[in-house]
């Protein structure tokens, strides 16, 4: 059977590479983002035929209205629903701007839940689908320095844990995606200091990742198609997400010494002191 998949921020990154595998192996790809030219080029990039590019803006009620109903003249529904699109921000909780909270708040969650609202209903309609919503490991890790963006993305967690249950009974599967750092263009969306602490720690860790985008979609998929509902990606994160349920004292003494050696790291260019 040829799939029918929808992807929010296929136009780089991630999305891109989630278009790719998936059309790679024959599905038909609607790739959306909020510049129609990246999501152009994704498509042209894309193997096979039958694949579609549209312009979307996930922080917008009307524009993923709009959405539906081009996704629907195209394509008469869909299989496969992947929440991605998303922003980079950071900074102390305490003291990060209030505009970087209603940002990351309205894009990297309610992004998702427009996402869900819009064509949840049509998996529903059909007795079947999958949603995969795409979060991060900074919402299960509990770290310093995580800010708006941590929270946005754990209470896609949350959102992700009650949307299974209600959609199980109806036939439809949905996984998380909890990916730690790995190379991609996340950091360009990111409104802060260019120079900061953050950016570098990040530029570094994303820098050093043996695991690229493409090496995450495939992860995801192929996890999520064999039921798992929590994608991590990469294997030190699945040891600490073992750690924080388990050992939540230990895991907190953990992380405060790794995000430590990670800032040392950053602000020595990236070399071991």
């Amino acid at each position: 059977m040829r799939l029918r998949v929808l992807i929010t921020g296929a136009g780089s990154g991630l999305g891109r590479a989630f278009a790719e595998f998936y059309a790679a192996r024959g599905d038909r790809v609607a790739c959306v983002d909020i510049d129609g030219e990246r999501a152009e080029e994704t498509r042209q990039r894309l193997a096979g035929d039958g694949h579609i590019a549209l312009q979307a803006d996930v922080g917008s009620d009307a524009s993923m209205a709009a959405l539906k109903n081009a996704v629907l003249s195209a394509f008469d529904g869909i299989d496969v629903l992947i929440n991605n699109a998303g922003i980079a921000c950071g900074g102390e909780i305490a003291h990060s701007p209030l505009a970087d909270w209603q940002r990351s708040i309205n894009i990297n969650l309610m992004g998702v839940v427009r996402g869900v609202r819009e064509f949840v209903p049509l998996l529903e309609a059909q007795g079947r689908g999958r949603v995969i919503n795409v979060a991060s490991f900074a919402g299960l890790a509990g770290a310093p320095g995580l800010g708006a963006y941590g929270v946005a993305k754990a209470a896609v967690v949350a959102l992700s844990e009650s949307l299974r249950a209600e959609l199980h009974p109806k036939g439809i599967a949905v996984s998380v995606l909890c990916p730690s750092f790995f190379k991609t263009n996340l950091m360009k969306s990111y409104d802060g200091d260019p120079n900061g602490m953050l950016v570098r720690m990040a530029s570094h860790l994303m820098e050093k990742s043996d695991i690229n985008a493409a090496d995450v979609a495939r992860f995801a998929v192929t996890q999520a198609e064999r039921g798992v509902f929590m994608l991590l990606p990469h294997k030190d994160t699945r040891l600490r997400w073992w750690l924080k349920r388990w050992l939540p004292e230990v895991y907190f003494r953990e992380i405060l010494k790794y995000v430590e050696k990670q800032q040392r790291r950053a602000g020595s260019g990236g070399k071991t002191r």
